[in-house]
């Protein structure tokens, strides 16, 4: 039987280290992040996870501290596995399992490299991503790749639709994956990287709408960071409006109507104005005079 050491986080974390026990790994260790109080928590747990199928279970602030790596390396895994562990893990521990370290991400690498690459995906406008499992090395989703599965993103899609989808999607690349990994037979392509991208991670002020940009773009960023992300965001006479949902067509549900940069026009959905949402007929009320950003 197989041995391993899973670091993760997340309900893809749940799924994927449920398709590990499903198919016999001997999970010696799951090591996994404390939830952070300052962020809306709308996934499950590993550490449940962990606790009831009775797997031992650390949540290290750093998981290159030396401690963690003498305790990985005492267990002497096969496998190293990440599965949207939010931390770098350093050579001292991908050097420990015998039989490789291999991580789950949210692209179709070698695009989209780096952080939160769904979000990435939808802002940018693109009509497909997919998951990626790949081995790990020392520089981050540059190893070889072992299994892909791509998912369509529509036009109104938000990143958390594609997010399911592409959970989805890893969840089935691992499943399929795994078997050829255990007996040892499962195919490396190495990444061409010049023809991949890299982007790094989010704040939540990265979401500031610039109304000089095309009305498509406002419309990717709304959908790209829309909830639970923290959203996009104006302000209408000095206050903070989070613009939640958007269209390019014409719907007569819209609570406003406004333009981009180029003159195209953006129907506005979902609005919230101060914390509150905000129907059509109270933002006419409020501002007659339409959507004057400041």
């Amino acid at each position: 039987m197989a041995r391993a050491v899973v670091f993760a986080y997340h309900t893809i974390g749940v799924r994927c280290l449920e398709v590990l026990l499903d198919q016999g790994v001997d999970v010696a260790l799951v090591v996994t992040h404390r939830d952070n109080p300052q962020e809306h928590i709308w996934f499950e747990s590993v550490a449940a996870l962990a606790t009831a199928r009775g797997l031992p279970c650390i949540l290290p602030d750093d998981p290159n501290d030396p401690v963690v790596v003498a305790q990985v390396r005492a267990l002497r895994p096969d496998f190293i596995f990440s599965f949207y562990y939010r931390h770098m893990l350093g050579a001292g521990l991908l050097a420990l399992p015998a039989r490789g370290a291999y991580n789950l991400h949210g692209s179709l690498l070698p695009r989209y490299r780096g952080r939160v690459p769904v979000n990435w995906a939808v802002i940018r406008g693109e009509t497909e991503t997919g998951a990626t499992l790949h081995a790990m090395t020392a520089k981050p989703d540059q190893g070889d790749i072992v299994a892909q599965k791509p998912v369509p993103i529509g036009p109104d899609d938000t990143a958390f639709d594609v997010f399911q989808r592409v959970s989805q999607a890893g969840v089935a690349a691992l499943r399929e994956a795994l078997p050829a990994l255990l007996a040892g037979t499962a195919p490396h392509r190495p990444q061409d990287l010049a023809a991949g991208s890299y982007f790094g991670g989010r704040r939540p002020e990265d979401g500031r709408i610039d109304w000089r940009a095309p009305a498509v773009h406002i419309h990717n960023l709304v959908r790209g960071v829309a909830p639970p992300y923290p959203g996009a965001f104006t302000t209408l006479d000095g206050r903070v409006a989070r613009i939640l949902r958007t269209s390019l067509v014409r719907r007569p549900d819209a609570v406003a109507q406004t333009v981009g940069g180029d003159g195209s026009p953006l129907y506005i959905l979902a609005l919230e104005i101060g914390g509150a949402s905000i129907d059509a007929a109270e933002f006419r009320r409020r501002y007659p005079a339409g959507i004057r950003p400041s």
